[in-house]
């Protein structure tokens, strides 16, 4: 994600946005357009061609306004899912140094190992979460892990899920043997399940992208208007034909691909949400909480987010 303070810098805040992989896209896609057109002005213009061509530019007036709000339904949805993920991300660091304040409150003062287990678990559902909502978890940046522990977690297909099994069995056990009673393990039983329930809702975002045949018919609409746009303005622009199409064009197809950048918020695309570093805030804070560490000076270097080819 690309970290900015707004109102501050407005040539510096466009240098931030030139740093993204969508607007080399962009960038790319719109030269082309311009050689496009270069090419058919020249031709129209060299073989007195315009005489021939009868379009009506308040036709394409018309399908812009069309073309406009398909474009505001496909912004407004794929932002609604970037907010949304953002809020459970937010809902995980509460849920989580909550478990840890019940956890530490809960459990008797000398048990030391049971703190421990559950800083070190709550920990790594995180981390595991970040690379489970990418393309699969890395054990190796898993902490505290025992060889045991690495052999097991290798046979699991969904590491976030099997670590909070093994937080709610350690709680389970604690019950029965006396060390929490039946009012403090129903108050904590709350806060884990809220632990899986935020991450069935990124999954849920994560595997469920927007129709194809509305994504493939937005395409296929803005690549025909910036196709056809040239015919309807050469008769009356000529070759100011060419900056008028690029910059129209530059303007549709670099709000649909900033749609399609954060439809999927969380990969390491420049403004994907920086899960990674929301996972490292919350070891910081729960190890602070239950191993009474001192959380100041934890900070890392941000995560390096952009596009993967």
């Amino acid at each position: 994600m690309i970290y900015y303070k707004t109102n501050t810098n407005w040539f510096g805040d466009i240098q931030h946005l030139m740093r993204s992989w969508t607007m080399v896209r962009i960038v790319r896609s719109v030269l082309a357009m311009g050689f496009y057109t270069t090419a058919l002005c020249i031709i129209i213009e060299w073989y007195d061609l315009e005489q021939y061509i009868a379009m009506n530019i308040s036709a394409f007036s018309l399908l812009g306004i069309i073309l406009s709000i398909f474009l505001v339904f496909r912004t407004n949805s794929a932002y609604d899912r970037w907010w949304e993920a953002r809020k459970q991300w937010g809902a995980l660091v509460n849920n989580t140094r909550n478990l840890a304040i019940y956890a530490h409150a809960m459990f008797p003062k000398e048990n030391n190992e049971v703190r421990h287990f559950m800083a070190k678990h709550i920990a790594n559902f995180c981390i595991a979460m970040v690379e489970h909502l990418r393309e699969g978890v890395h054990l190796e940046k898993l902490i505290y892990l025992t060889e045991e522990e690495l052999a097991v977690y290798k046979t699991k297909g969904h590491v976030p899920n099997y670590i909070a099994f093994q937080i709610f069995d350690r709680l389970a056990a604690a019950h029965r043997q006396g060390e929490i009673n039946e009012g403090d393990y129903i108050n904590i039983k709350a806060q884990h399940q809220a632990l899986l329930d935020i991450l069935g809702a990124c999954e849920r975002i994560k595997k469920t992208p927007i129709p194809f045949s509305y994504a493939v018919y937005l395409k296929i609409f803005i690549s025909a208007y910036g196709l056809l746009l040239p015919f309807a303005l050469i008769t009356t622009f000529h070759f100011f034909t060419i900056p008028l199409v690029m910059f129209i064009f530059f303007s549709l197809l670099g709000i649909e691909l900033m749609g399609q950048e954060i439809e999927d918020p969380f990969g390491l695309d420049c403004n994907d949400l920086p899960t990674g570093d929301i996972a490292h805030t919350i070891k910081v804070n729960v190890f602070e909480i239950l191993e009474d560490r001192s959380g100041i000076g934890k900070t890392r270097e941000l995560e390096l987010y952009q596009k993967v080819h």
